[in-house]
């Protein structure tokens, strides 16, 4: 699926915000930084390598969709995408991915020390940002609710995190652990930028719910279809290389025989995963059709989220452009 327009048309503001954060420290740390970003390669070269931006994105329509002005809400927008990016930088350490978006990781280049160091920049860096937010758009009490979000935001996916890492060497695990994990690790970031956005839109409370609402929902569709492509997308068995507990796995350990139990949990806990255990994986996880289990689980979190979104009280042209990037999140094929 292409991006849909609402991506292009907030971005280059989008990045210009982060650069206006990123681009005054004269340290080397801030090319690292940039690298991390996509916008310079490791010998500081010019390129475009960047994300979707989906969350900044996600915030700027959640704003315009309430009637406020998404220009005044930028600071907002960088802020979430830096807690994303800092979030990401550990998480590549933790995980030892090596990786991302076809490019070495940031601690794979310059060591684990100045990684974590990095993310605990860009981290600070977050608060910074929405420290930029003009008093038009939030006065005293709207800044503090913000700031509060935000940092509440960033507790929880340390405790996602925790979490996820905690799942890595336990098999006790049901569904309801996995949604957990989910609400803290995924959903509370794209909640909060959806729920800062209307925030900084409107003062109308019971909207600002709404909208964090549709968020909570869509953060949780977005992971589960993330883990139907980890398995069956472009990069396809990532996740069982990785040994992930994704939804599908969880949802196969849940519902299988002994014999392929006790086959599965030899796979995760052997010393490494070739083809054909990725072959008896797959096999036991499309006996049990746990692909469609869980496109039919992000479905009706979809479906949910859409019903919290309504269209009471919103502008109809920008909620249709967000209703067009909620669906390009959930029928997207990467």
């Amino acid at each position: 699926m292409d991006l849909p327009e609402a991506f292009h048309r907030y971005r280059n503001d989008i990045v210009k915000e982060l650069a206006a954060n990123i681009n005054g420290g004269k340290l080397a740390m801030y090319d690292m930084m940039r690298y991390h970003m996509g916008w310079v390669d490791e010998g500081g070269n010019l390129q475009d390598a960047g994300g979707k931006l989906v969350r900044p994105t996600l915030l700027l329509l959640a704003c315009e969709c309430v009637g406020g002005d998404w220009r005044a809400a930028l600071p907002a927008a960088a802020a979430v995408e830096l807690v994303h990016n800092f979030s990401l930088i550990h998480d590549d350490i933790e995980d030892g991915d090596e990786e991302r978006r076809q490019r070495a990781t940031v601690w794979r280049i310059w060591g684990e020390s100045q990684a974590i160091n990095l993310g605990d920049a860009m981290h600070a860096m977050s608060r910074l940002a929405l420290n930029r937010l003009d008093d038009s758009v939030a006065d005293p009490r709207k800044m503090l609710n913000a700031a509060g979000i935000l940092d509440q935001t960033c507790l929880e996916l340390c405790e996602g995190q925790y979490l996820d890492i905690l799942y890595e060497s336990k098999f006790d695990i049901n569904i309801d652990d996995y949604m957990l994990m989910t609400d803290l690790k995924t959903a509370s970031l794209i909640t909060c930028s959806v729920k800062l956005g209307a925030l900084l839109g409107t003062d109308d409370e019971k909207l600002v719910q709404r909208f964090e609402r549709f968020g909570r929902k869509l953060g949780m569709a977005y992971q589960m279809i993330d883990d139907v492509l980890g398995i069956w997308g472009d990069e396809p068995f990532s996740d069982i290389l990785k040994r992930k507990k994704t939804l599908p796995i969880i949802y196969a350990l849940e519902n299988i025989g002994d014999k392929d139990r006790k086959r599965l949990m030899e796979i995760y806990n052997g010393r490494s995963i070739g083809r054909v255990k990725v072959r008896q994986v797959i096999d036991i996880l499309n006996r049990l059709h746990a692909e469609q289990y869980s496109r039919n689980m992000a479905q009706q979190y979809y479906n949910e989220a859409l019903e919290e979104l309504g269209e009471d009280g919103l502008s109809a042209t920008v909620c249709g452009e967000l209703k067009e990037v909620t669906d390009f999140l959930i029928d997207r094929e990467y």
